[in-house]
């Protein structure tokens, strides 16, 4: 058997092992890769540790240390009860204003997942509170959280850019943030307009929607906005390195003592870290092994140029439906979009990324998601849960037609 099927072999085990076990599958990731390259193919150790992504892994680590401070000292909890208190009362709003709120946290910075953490105990108990449907908010704080989740500043839209441009694909950072803003953005309002939504206007001011006072903004959590800020201007304005910059934005805070740095270092993801990481190394051995070759050849046998938008975004939505979206979807499928496109004989490489993009996040509403699990997690009433799981895991699957309807549709217009 060659090292090229072994190779592809090794990403089936991985992904059979993300939908049904519990273990890391970035060390499983790495475990496969080493005999495969080392023994199979015969490459040095020198070279098998030389594909370790590590401008990827210092850009993660940098990004998700700086947005660790704000959460650890409470700068995004006091700005989490502030916007919920500028919604005065009016229950209608509630939901929309956590979806916008969800969006905001995970778009500058932290990501979907740290976003839902931070905003789902909030929102899902001002709702109950409110009288908010429990189905309704949660899934306008999944997809807020997903909205934002590929901004140029999300550690998520850092794996993804880190892809894209290994493929050519890269400066297209605002089309990737919008055709995913936009697709939850849709999925968000259909969501109002079907569960409830428009009926909370009817309760007005009701004594059940009056959020408390939210707390004062301390100096600590100021210095921390300012610095933030300044971190994404660099980003934006000077086209700095989100991860070095980051590394440098976090050390300010640490040295004026805003965090702890030792609580800080604790609340990195380094568990998603390794997961994305590992798993880029065993692609990156599947690379070249000529194993993405010979993946694309079957990814082009069951599409065509005309479907492959939307046949990319079903097939990778169903796998994420299980699977890590960030850890495991993106890094395993992303890669594969040059040689898809030259099978193919025809496609557009953007599209078909963005597809990509989209079809496996909009998905991860589902409770088999870390997402939509956090979502339940945070119900105060826990008699509810085993209703709210079995309507996400159906709107979750729902979701694989729909992400692969809208892609094939209206993916083209982001394509810039």
């Amino acid at each position: 058997m060659t090292p090229a099927i072994l190779s592809l072999l090794a990403l089936l085990v991985v992904i059979g092992f993300s939908l049904t076990a519990r273990i890391n599958v970035g060390v499983l990731a790495v475990a496969l890769a080493w005999p495969i390259a080392v023994f199979a193919a015969g490459w040095k150790t020198e070279a098998l540790m030389a594909v370790f992504p590590s401008g990827l892994f210092l850009t993660l680590l940098g990004v998700t240390l700086l947005f660790g401070i704000a959460h650890k000292n409470g700068t995004l909890e006091v700005i989490a009860r502030h916007a919920t208190a500028a919604c005065g009362g009016v229950t209608g709003l509630l939901p929309i204003a956590f979806f916008a709120l969800a969006c905001g946290v995970s778009t500058f910075g932290p990501g979907a997942i740290a976003a839902t953490a931070l905003i789902a105990p909030l929102a899902m108990s001002t709702g109950a509170t409110a009288g908010v449907p429990a189905f309704l908010m949660a899934l306008m704080v999944a997809n807020g959280g997903n909205a934002g989740n590929l901004s140029p500043f999300s550690a998520v839209g850092v794996i993804v850019q880190s892809l894209l441009v290994k493929i050519g694909l890269g400066g297209h950072e605002w089309g990737v943030f919008s055709a995913n803003f936009v697709a939850h953005a849709l999925v968000a309002a259909a969501a109002y307009m079907l569960f409830g939504g428009l009926p909370l206007w009817r309760l007005g001011r009701g004594a059940g929607a009056i959020v408390e006072p939210p707390p004062s903004f301390a100096s600590r959590h100021v210095f921390t906005c300012a610095v933030i800020a300044l971190w994404i201007a660099a980003v934006v304005v000077w086209r700095t390195n989100p991860g070095l910059s980051a590394f440098a934005a976090a050390a300010v805070l640490i040295i004026a003592r805003a965090a702890d740095d030792t609580t800080v270092v604790g609340a990195v993801p380094w568990s998603v870290i390794l997961m994305v990481c590992g798993v880029s190394v065993l692609v990156g051995v599947i690379e070249k092994t000529g194993g993405m070759d010979l993946f694309t050849t079957l990814l082009a046998r069951i599409t065509s140029p005309a479907t492959a938008n939307g046949m990319m975004a079903f097939v990778t939505g169903v796998i994420s439906t299980y699977s890590s979206t960030s850890g495991v979807v993106y890094p395993a499928f992303l890669p594969a979009v040059p040689g898809l496109v030259e099978k193919l004989g025809g496609g557009d490489p953007l599209e078909i990324a963005l597809s990509i993009n989209v079809g496996a996040a909009i998905v991860d509403v589902s409770p088999l998601s870390t997402i939509g699990a956090l979502c339940i997690a945070a119900l105060p009433n826990a008699a509810e849960a085993r209703v709210l799981f079995r309507q996400m895991l159906l709107w979750g699957f729902a979701m694989t037609v729909v992400g692969a309807v809208f892609c094939q549709l209206a993916i083209r217009f982001f394509a810039f």
